[in-house]
């Protein structure tokens, strides 16, 4: 990404600038293109691994690479959730965004059942198999059970589990983003972890004093 929107050092602007720092936005379907032409690094959410057929409501991987994107999410746990992808069908987007010229952004992450049975290192291993070899993608801690609960891993916890998914990897130098309610007051924390590269970053993003402080957070780290 290493690209800066428009108005970033603006005084009134509510981002921070640094060519250290790698900033991208993943808004709704119909705000795509406007976040582009604001010259923001975007992604889509999700996007259709199948170059044909009749999807309905769905966006293939090509037409969200032709109008401007850089990056897609795979695997969000809400689609997980919500819309029941499961590991195979998310290798395929994975994949397929690679061969379209997309970084994906392979998001994976234990529920609470999982977490209270001690399996959470199991889930991660099975959500990475298919994926383990991939060179080119990055990818996302999402601990399902804490995002929106008010429960967080600590920092040192969640950097052991960032250098347990960094251990299943062949491309060591993956980037490895947390994704468990990170906010403002403990960005710095969790960013300052060896094995935490960045934040994928859920409801704060909607507040734009708070997601400065977050990039701001990440610059000094």
């Amino acid at each position: 990404m290493n690209a800066a929107p428009v108005g970033w050092d603006t005084p009134d602007s509510p981002y921070v600038s640094s060519e250290a720092v790698d900033v991208a936005v993943f808004p709704t379907a119909i705000d795509l293109r406007l976040c582009i032409a604001a010259k923001l690094s975007v992604g889509a959410q999700c996007g259709r691994p199948e170059t044909a057929g009749a999807f309905t409501g769905d966006i293939a991987m090509q037409q969200i690479k032709s109008i401007g994107c850089t990056h897609v999410l795979c695997g969000h746990s809400e689609r997980r959730q919500h819309h029941e992808e499961n590991d195979e069908y998310i290798a395929k987007q994975v994949l397929s965004a690679l061969e379209n010229g997309l970084i994906p952004v392979l998001c994976i992450g234990e529920n609470s059942d999982q977490r209270e049975m001690g399996e959470t290192k199991e889930v991660l291993a099975e959500q990475l198999l298919a994926l383990a070899e991939t060179e080119g993608m990055i990818v996302a801690y999402e601990p399902v059970w804490a995002i929106g609960t008010g429960k967080t891993p600590t920092a040192s916890e969640a950097n052991e589990t960032h250098a347990f998914i960094r251990s299943l990897l062949k491309d060591k130098n993956t980037r490895i983003l947390y994704g468990g309610s990170m906010n403002s007051a403990n960005a710095a924390e969790f960013l300052a972890q060896p094995e935490i590269d960045g934040g994928l970053i859920g409801g704060a993003s909607l507040k734009p004093e708070e997601f400065r402080k977050i990039v701001e957070a990440a610059v000094k780290n």
